[in-house]
């Protein structure tokens, strides 16, 4: 019995790389607000047995998503400045905002 072996791609966008498959979600950097669905250029395509590695990206392969949530803020990151007998202190908070896709199609 010959298993299905599900398609994956390593994608770039945002200056990070992820490691998604057909219905995988996934919160990434904010795009812009204005678009239902997106694509993707893969930088490595795993088919199975068959692995495809782009120079810099492969030839012919998108991978489409579609975009569930705008604008959903990240956890917390609080940065603190602090020298020890001399009354400083300031701690600051920044939130990042994300975009919640869906990967449709690796193709």
């Amino acid at each position: 019995m010959a298993e299905k072996v599900a398609k994956k791609a390593v994608i770039l966008t945002g200056g990070h790389q992820y490691l998604v498959s057909e219905g995988d979600e996934l919160e990434i950097e904010l795009l812009e607000p204005a678009q239902q669905t997106t694509a993707f250029e893969a930088l490595l395509v795993i088919d199975g047995e068959r692995v495809s590695v782009g120079t810099p990206t492969v030839t012919g392969t998108k991978v489409t998503a579609d975009i569930l949530e705008q604008s959903v803020k990240g956890d917390k990151v609080v940065a603190i400045r602090y020298k020890a007998k001399k009354r400083v202190r300031k701690v600051r908070g920044h939130r990042q905002k994300h975009t919640r896709i869906k990967i449709k199609t690796i193709a």
